[in-house]
């Protein structure tokens, strides 16, 4: 019966954490350049003296899907997707040098380069600031050019790519990290013009929390048959 109990609950609660997964990945399948978190399970021991046979089911998140998500053409001169593995370095909130997929960049009032969500697009000198009144072209190595008026094109700035050997980390702030700051890849390339759309696949995930549904179900069903025998056993003992 303590068994039962012990596997329904963990199953229950390693389902609650897997469907909380999926249903961040379902809630981003629109986002530019996201990528969809991986579910395991894995078994940990119980701590405690009389419970060394009793072990949890608990979901874990190993990593991040790293296939790359549809490419859309957009014709916007800000808009850039990454080719390959490459990543585009950016500055997070907290100072540090952070990567992501996200391409579609802006310019703060100060004419410096930022994500969508503000954040500051770092090149290879550190954040790119733009003229006023410029026509930005971004070539396919991350060399940013600026027009201004009648003038020839300048090159201001180029956008920071890398290409990590060994898979990143996720952050708190959706942000990608490396053990420490990575050097710039003068090889990486990206695409102008265009965006890389999320790699989730609505129709998987949509799969995937109707199976983690049915699941909870079938431990929420295994408690009440644990409290069930408990019961009967509970009535059988008291009449004797």
């Amino acid at each position: 019966m303590d068994r039962m109990i012990y596997l329904a609950m963990s199953g229950a609660k390693a389902t609650m954490q897997r469907q909380d997964i999926v249903a961040h990945n379902l809630a981003n399948a629109s986002t530019t350049g996201f990528r969809a978190e991986l579910q395991a399970f894995r078994a940990v021991p119980v701590v405690g003296e009389g419970a060394s046979t009793r072990v949890f089911a608990l979901e874990s998140t190993p990593g991040y899907n790293a296939a790359p998500g549809p490419v859309q053409s957009t014709g916007r001169a800000l808009d850039v997707a990454m080719k390959g593995n490459a990543w585009l370095a950016v500055q997070a909130l907290d100072g540090t040098e952070a990567y992501t997929r996200a391409g579609n960049l802006d310019l703060n009032t100060d004419g410096q380069l930022t994500t969508s969500s503000g954040l500051t697009v770092l090149g290879d000198g550190g954040p790119i600031t733009i003229p006023a009144n410029s026509e930005l072209k971004i070539g396919a190595d991350g060399t940013i050019s600026a027009k201004t008026g009648n003038q020839r094109p300048q090159v201001v700035g180029r956008l920071k790519l890398v290409t990590p050997e060994a898979p990143l980390t996720r952050g708190t702030d959706g942000l990608f990290r490396a053990a420490e700051d990575l050097p710039a890849d003068q090889t990486a390339r990206l695409q102008d013009g265009a965006l890389e759309g999320s790699n989730v696949s609505a129709i998987e995930s949509m799969v995937a929390m109707i199976a983690a549904a049915r699941q909870f179900e079938q431990q929420m069903k295994m408690l009440q048959s644990a409290q069930d025998k408990e019961q009967a056993a509970s009535k059988l003992l008291s009449s004797t």
